[in-house]
């Protein structure tokens, strides 16, 4: 009994370890400036809004959290491929047979965590500052958005293999939806689509249902950029 807990503290300790190796490597460099961005941005809005809006909804609190999310999400799927071609860590990860693969969903899966927690931080600051909202269901709506379009940089990555021109087609991406989400009704082809804004014409129960394909839609894109990033990573020559 007392080899079988020895054996599970050295796998949590070796757990823990590699996260914070994880975060260490993922969240480095210039992340902070986004963590501050993200979060000078969201405080900005927050007030203008309690100054502004005699009575906020929750759809206006979801939407002042959305960029915030992106933000936080940006950095490291982005960059994370130069990231470790600049380090050398590529060229070791592809010298172990199929070792990148998990490393890298490994990161992705500590990257959305941490993002998700950091939102969830910043939800708890909305029900201080502004009105309790459901901070957890906020989450996790926002994070459907947020795992889409970082998969989908992850992905790009892959394929420019170059932080700095990734970032400017994300960022170019990223103002067509902005727009086309403002400027067409898109129903459940919405990438920005709020959960919390129901249109007036639509009753709860159709208007779930259009969340809720908007949701699986989603999801299934970010597995598809996934497999496509990992498939990528098998061109060993494209990355050293």
């Amino acid at each position: 009994m007392s080899i079988h807990g020895s054996a599970i503290n050295n796998r949590l300790r070796f757990g823990l370890k590699l996260v914070r190796y994880n975060l260490q490597i993922v969240f480095s460099g210039k992340f902070i400036w986004f963590l501050a961005a993200a979060l000078a941005f969201y405080l900005f809005v927050t007030i203008m809004m309690v100054f502004n809006e005699p009575n906020v909804r929750l759809e206006s609190i979801y939407s002042s959290l959305v960029l915030p999310g992106l933000l936080l999400m940006f950095y490291p799927t982005v960059f994370g491929i130069q990231h470790d071609a600049d380090t050398r860590i590529l060229e070791m990860l592809f010298g172990v047979p199929d070792y990148r693969f998990k490393v890298w969903l490994f990161r992705l899966a500590v990257i959305f965590l941490f993002v998700f927690l950091l939102l969830l931080g910043f939800g708890a600051l909305a029900c201080i500052l502004v009105e309790p909202i459901p901070v957890f269901s906020f989450g996790m709506h926002l994070m459907v958005t947020n795992i889409f379009l970082g998969t989908m940089a992850f992905w790009l990555s892959t394929v420019v293999r170059n932080g700095n021109g990734t970032a400017v087609i994300m960022i170019i991406v990223g103002l067509f939806i902005t727009i086309l989400s403002q400027n067409m009704s898109l129903g459940y082809w919405d990438i920005f689509l709020n959960p919390f804004k129901m249109p007036s014409d639509l009753n709860q129960v159709v208007w779930a249902k259009i969340v809720f394909k908007n949701r699986i839609f989603l999801m299934v894109g970010s597995v598809v950029f996934i497999l496509g990033g990992m498939l990528k990573l098998q061109l060993r020559e494209k990355f050293i």
